[in-house]
């Protein structure tokens, strides 16, 4: 056995060491490959349900939507006709009231002016 034999020996089997060092990794690779695998098929399994369930309630959010802008608008309705209602208030018996008030201001200082 001369050097060249020993050197191809040492070639050899360091390569035949890295041929398992790489098996080793690349079974490790695949575990998580199948890992991640399932654990993605698992996910989705779940993820619809969920989805489900968020569709259901949007649904459901937006039927209480519609139901609040009907509210909304009968209150908008409603504070319109109060304000007109307060306007013709004003107007019928607001004018008639200053009236009165000028007249009995009229009258107390009338008699105040008597009196002295």
């Amino acid at each position: 056995m001369n050097g060249a034999d020993l050197a191809a020996i040492i070639c050899a089997v360091a390569f035949a060491v890295l041929v398992i060092a790489l098996v080793i990794t690349l079974l490790k690779v695949s575990k998580l490959i199948d890992a991640t695998s399932a654990t993605i098929r698992d996910t989705g399994d779940s993820l619809i349900p969920l989805l489900d369930e968020l569709t259901e309630t949007t649904k459901s959010t937006n039927k209480q939507l519609e139901k609040i802008d009907v509210i909304t608008d009968n209150v908008v309705d409603a504070t319109s006709n109060l304000a007109s209602l307060i306007n013709s208030f004003t107007t019928t018996i607001g004018g008639p009231l200053l009236r009165v008030g000028e007249i009995v201001k009229g009258v107390t200082g009338l008699l105040g002016k008597k009196k002295k």
